[in-house]
């Protein structure tokens, strides 16, 4: 979970409503993942033999066909969800209700809405969604609005310790579009990141196929070579706005697709690793980090509005990203100049 992708899973519209049937679009970020895994991630409460069963007798299928529970998902493929059996853990009392504070948590953090659409500037260290060890969640917070209908849908995700914007749709068909959007690679997504020493050349692309090892906690994403199987293409313009010397560089950074942890593997890849990052950093960048958490944000996300025309939503800069700056004297406003990727385009 797009950065580009978070640990937390994929985002996408989570709780179908009682007896109503849904169509959901593989996220980019999701290439290749099983359909069994791609359940579950998103309604934690179901079982193994339930998930077998609706796929099994028809009440899953990818893209109209029937799928194995085992088959592999593509990115923008229209999963049909059949009614899912209630989550009895949500009702089972006090422990599942929201607060007033955490209503009034996840509705401050809004910083566009209307009929359709909500965004929000993700904080660091709040998780997209849930698992074994994470029960205060965004996805859980957005109970804050209504269940059933009323309740807004994910249709991205950013990694926990990644802050900025999130987008959430406002009932299935508005979900539907955004999410489409993004699976069709049509959301241009800029993130700003303070990295270690500067890159060179100071602005181009990264063409750096990734693969996945390890698992949970110790899953890490790696350069891979073309002709591995387990390889994914994974594209990543970059362009340097300030310099702090020699030491540091402010970049701005757009994936144009979304693997797991995609940035923060690609500027490790080049040698130049996100600082804050205990995962992809070396032990030069975790010395110069120092306290600093990690330094990635979601800057903005522009797509076009489910309603039509074009939607920007830029999300001001975290507490953790305020401090970065401010260690190395960058001043936001340079950033605002202009735009570093006009122009630019997915290589391939």
């Amino acid at each position: 979970m797009t950065d580009e992708t978070p640990d937390a899973p994929a985002d996408a519209p989570q709780d179908a409503p009682k007896r109503e049937v849904l169509t959901i679009y593989v996220a980019e970020a999701e290439d290749g993942i099983r359909l069994d895994r791609w359940f579950r991630r998103r309604w934690p409460h179901l079982s193994n033999i339930q998930v077998q069963k609706m796929a099994r007798s028809g009440q899953i299928r990818v893209d109209g066909a029937r799928i194995k529970p085992e088959g592999r998902l593509t990115a923008g493929a229209a999963v049909r969800v059949p009614p899912i059996p209630d989550d009895t853990s949500r009702q089972a009392g006090d422990a599942h209700t929201l607060s007033e504070q955490d209503i009034r948590f996840i509705k401050s953090l809004v910083i566009y809405e209307d009929d359709m659409v909500i965004a929000i500037n993700k904080p660091h260290g709040l998780a997209v969604q849930g698992g074994t060890k994470t029960s205060r969640h965004v996805d859980r917070l957005l109970g804050a609005w209504g269940e059933g209908m009323d309740r807004p849908r994910l249709v991205h995700r950013l990694d926990r310790d990644t802050s900025g914007v999130l987008l959430l749709g406002k009932g299935p068909e508005a979900a539907k579009r955004l999410a489409g959007a993004f699976a069709r690679r049509q959301a241009k997504k800029t993130y700003w990141a303070i990295v270690i020493g500067n890159p060179k050349p100071s602005a181009g692309q990264i063409d750096m196929p990734l693969k996945k090892t390890g698992i949970n906690d110790f899953e890490m994403m790696r350069p891979a070579d073309r002709k591995d199987p387990r390889a994914e293409p994974a594209e990543t313009a970059f362009a340097t706005i300030s310099r702090a010397a020699h030491r540091a560089a402010w970049m701005a950074l757009r994936p144009f697709t979304g693997r797991t942890h995609q940035l923060r593997a690609h500027m490790a890849g080049i040698g130049h690793p996100i600082l804050g990052d205990p995962k992809y950093g070396d032990e030069k960048s975790k010395e110069l980090s120092g306290i600093l958490k990690l330094q990635l944000h979601a800057r903005s996300i522009e797509l076009e509005h489910p309603r039509g025309g074009m939607l920007k939503v830029v999300a001001p800069l975290s507490p953790e990203m305020k401090t970065g700056f401010a260690h190395f004297g960058f001043e936001e406003s340079e950033g605002n100049e202009s735009d570093p990727f006009e122009g630019v385009k997915r290589q391939r």
